[in-house]
């Protein structure tokens, strides 16, 4: 069944190739959406997929890439689009 996350992510996550990272592992989990730097140096992700997939994905960007410091992840389960679009950088 295809689900949809909204996470807000905080901590040292702009700067750190923190986007790059998130459209990797989406990427390699079939995992549909986009990531984006919110001004405030958080940053904001919708991704649509597969339970399985979603999760492995959460842990992923929970830690971050080496150079960040991942401190919480707001997440918050929203309506799948269906759309199937890649997942994008903004």
């Amino acid at each position: 069944m295809r689900l949809a996350r909204h996470y807000i992510i905080h901590g040292r996550v702009q700067g750190v190739g923190f986007r790059y990272f998130a459209e990797r592992y989406a990427r390699a989990e079939g995992i549909h959406g986009w990531v984006c730097n919110l001004p405030d140096g958080r940053v904001e992700i919708h991704a649509e997929g597969e339970h399985e997939s979603l999760e492995r994905f959460e842990h992923h960007i929970g830690h971050g890439p080496p150079r960040a410091r991942v401190d919480s992840v707001e997440r918050a389960d929203v309506g799948a689009t269906g759309h199937e679009v890649g997942f994008i950088v903004r």
